[in-house]
């Protein structure tokens, strides 16, 4: 189990910890915690819509990098250490018009200093949407 002291994150709590937030004006939510991965759901509507009516990339990117960040800050001790985005990319395989989209963030690297994650993301039927990865810089909180 990756998550920090051992115990999977308690989805109920998560659930109402990021009010304010773009994840919460994007209307994405935290699915599941695995042992080893956090799923998150996002709407496709006319929040997360280029003007051709199709998924933004950026509303993609997005989903991923809040999945894999609230993973990766689940996996350190809260109270020391903070995870920062350093550098994300996304190729994005299929467009969506509607329905939600689904990311799956998995750790590649748990390191002291950096953790990188890959980020699925696919649509209601299972398919390929996004293929992202993000690498994070782990800092003491006093500098987040």
């Amino acid at each position: 189990m990756i998550w920090f002291g051992g115990v999977r994150p308690s989805l109920a709590t998560l659930a109402i910890a990021f009010p304010d937030t773009l994840q919460a004006h994007l209307g994405m939510t935290i699915e599941e915690a695995g042992d080893d991965y956090l799923k998150m759901s996002m709407p496709v509507d006319a929040r997360t819509h280029q003007p051709m009516g199709r998924l933004h990339g950026g509303a993609s990117a997005a989903l991923a990098e809040t999945a894999a960040s609230v993973a990766a800050n689940l996996c350190l001790d809260q109270a020391q250490f903070a995870a920062v985005g350093l550098e994300i990319n996304a190729n994005h395989i299929r467009p969506v018009r509607d329905g939600r989209v689904h990311a799956v963030a998995r750790p590649e690297a748990l390191g002291r200093t950096t953790q990188v994650w890959s980020i699925r993301i696919e649509d209601e039927a299972g398919k390929l949407v996004c293929l992202s990865r993000l690498t994070l810089a782990v800092i003491a909180t006093d500098r987040a």
